[in-house]
């Protein structure tokens, strides 16, 4: 391949993704084109399909951004010996639909699921990257406690499960709520969360509840 198409490739992926992510949450997954991505991207479709096989491959890859993305920002808010539990339970941290960004996110991730629900083979494939990501967030939350000093009372993947469906199916709910024209209350979500990080670890070597 010529170095300059090896430069270039990045460049490609993030306008394929960037455009895809924008229809998708404009006109949903399924009515959207690979033809109407590449001209939203300004790209040809040898591009596309010089990165991508197919829109499920497309999506799985905005899926690892997306990933990649917050556990980053997790990363650098997470205090070295600091409180764990305020820090995964503070509204400013924790993504919310009342960011554009994460509702747009919302409606493409939650329309995908089901896409994939009635596909056996990509329902596995979005599994796999599902758990990938868990691990990664896991292995932080580890991280996170032992500076603290605590341990979680269960295996911490399970916490980490816990955490993950708590905040994407209060933020689903917050969604519907919104649409039926409802204002959103926060407090429950972040309140949740903090209930289950204190309830679910204790300070380390103490694991009586």
């Amino acid at each position: 391949m010529p170095k300059g198409v090896t430069k270039r490739r990045p460049i490609t992926v993030a306008a394929l993704l960037d455009a895809a992510l924008a229809l998708f949450a404009e006109q949903g997954f399924g009515a959207t084109s690979i033809a109407e991505i590449c001209a939203r991207a300004g790209l040809t479709k040898g591009a596309y399909y010089s990165n991508f096989g197919d829109k499920d491959e497309l999506f799985l890859a905005l899926f690892d951004r997306e990933w990649t993305v917050r556990l980053e920002r997790l990363r650098l808010a997470l205090p070295s010996g600091g409180d764990p539990v305020a820090t995964l339970s503070d509204p400013a941290l924790l993504p919310s639909v009342v960011d554009e960004a994460e509702r747009r996110w919302l409606l493409v991730s939650a329309e995908f699921g089901l896409h994939a629900v009635r596909r056996p083979a990509l329902a596995r494939m979005l599994l796999e990257h599902e758990a990938r990501g868990r691990a990664a967030l896991a292995a932080l939350l580890t991280e996170a406690l032992a500076a603290a000093g605590r341990v979680p009372l269960l295996p911490v993947e399970d916490l980490t499960r816990l955490i993950v469906t708590v905040v994407e199916g209060e933020n689903l709910h917050t969604l519907t709520e919104n649409a039926a024209g409802y204002a959103e209350s926060t407090t429950a979500r972040w309140e949740l969360v903090e209930t289950l990080m204190n309830r679910l670890s204790a300070p380390g070597g103490d694991t009586d509840d």
